[in-house]
């Protein structure tokens, strides 16, 4: 274990000179100072207008409430997650929208998690649409994507992604709107500088491998088709535009979570891989995910929690450290259920997962 207030890896790992990021955060970028993306967006939100960019944002909400071609103004993915439900409260009860409400299930929903859910469409009164894969297919395709992504959760990068989409196509509904801004935390863009939501995008930073990539002796091109994308000359005749209200509205998600919690009992719950009670509620396998975040690349969500805490002045440097060691590290308590689910043992878990490392994540033990 590193020495008091030094990250883990400081010896193999350049780190932010501000937050708690490695170099080995994919896409990140320093400055000359040796300062993250995500640092210098967060300098960047106390001299944006904001009021601007909320009236950016309603006309973009007006140009579709006036168009559109459906019984739909636009679409909103929605998990039950902090971010989805409130993203949901503000185009319902402050825009004045009607959505329809999409969900891609992951198959492991936590009982909080599927309370959020269902509370949160009840409460704000959505027509829902739910794909729920087989459960033996999302086995299948979790082990595949340690394989071929390096972590657990291919299905569920694809499915959030790919499902609106269709469903945007199916019902000719040609804004969807996501929540949390790509520049709040990844360090792979800031709020002057946002990334454009579109296939390229989606395939680059999110799914990372198409569906041909996940064919193998037991997942079936026929398996794949709940996720493969439209085709192109459908997604541009419905017209897709995807935008993230977080680039429109400034992004505070403990205020947010202490929000949905007061105005519709939005139910938080302990989520392993993390010291905070609130991200990822919605999932039973979500520190699978992070430990394997963790043996890829040598921080897991304890380290993003950590420096968002560290950019908000809730936390030292050194202090976020050491909350990220203690967290990072701890092996979540469903790996041996999950292993069970996948048909690996732990020794082989950590082969297929440290066989996808790159750059100077290859440096770290």
């Amino acid at each position: 274990m590193s020495e008091y207030g030094k990250p883990l890896y400081y010896d193999a790992l350049k780190y932010c000179r501000r937050c708690c990021l490695p170099e080995t955060v994919e896409g990140i970028k320093f400055d000359e100072m040796g300062i993250c993306q995500a640092c210098q967006s967060s300098e960047h939100k106390m001299h944006i207008n904001w009021q601007e960019r909320q009236e950016a944002l309603r006309q973009i909400l007006q140009r579709h409430k006036k168009k559109s071609g459906s019984n739909y103004d636009c679409i909103v993915p929605i998990s039950g997650g902090k971010d989805s439900v409130f993203q949901l409260h503000v185009v319902v009860r402050v825009y004045g929208m009607k959505p329809l409400a999409v969900t891609h299930s992951h198959g492991w929903y936590s009982q909080a998690g599927r309370y959020n859910l269902e509370n949160a469409l009840r409460k704000l009164n959505v027509d829902h649409i739910m794909f729920t894969p087989n459960q033996d297919l999302v086995r299948r395709m979790s082990r595949r994507s340690l394989e071929v992504i390096g972590d657990s959760c291919w299905h569920c990068h694809a499915g959030i992604g790919v499902f609106p989409l269709q469903i945007a196509v199916k019902f000719n509904i040609p804004l969807i709107i996501w929540g949390e801004s790509v520049a709040e935390t990844s360090g792979r863009a800031t709020h002057l500088d946002p990334i454009k939501f579109d296939k390229d995008y989606l395939m680059k930073e999110s799914i990372k491998a198409g569906t041909d990539e996940m064919v193998c002796d037991y997942i079936s091109k026929k398996d794949m088709c709940p996720y493969e994308f439209p085709a192109a000359e459908e997604l541009e005749s419905v017209g897709i535009e995807g935008i993230y209200l977080g680039n429109y509205l400034f992004w505070d998600e403990e205020r947010q979570t202490e929000f949905i919690v007061s105005e519709y009992g939005w139910r938080e719950t302990e989520v392993e891989g993390a010291y905070k009670r609130y991200k990822s509620v919605e999932c039973i396998m979500a520190g699978i995910h992070d430990y394997t975040k963790f043996l890829k690349r040598g921080f897991g969500r304890g380290t993003d929690q950590a420096s968002c805490d560290v950019r908000a002045g809730l936390l030292t440097r050194q202090e976020g450290f050491e909350i990220a060691k203690k967290t990072d590290t701890k092996k979540p308590g469903m790996l041996k259920e999950y292993l069970n689910l996948v048909g690996l043992t732990e020794e082989e878990l950590e082969g297929i997962i440290k066989s996808q490392r790159a750059g100077k994540a290859k440096e770290l033990p």
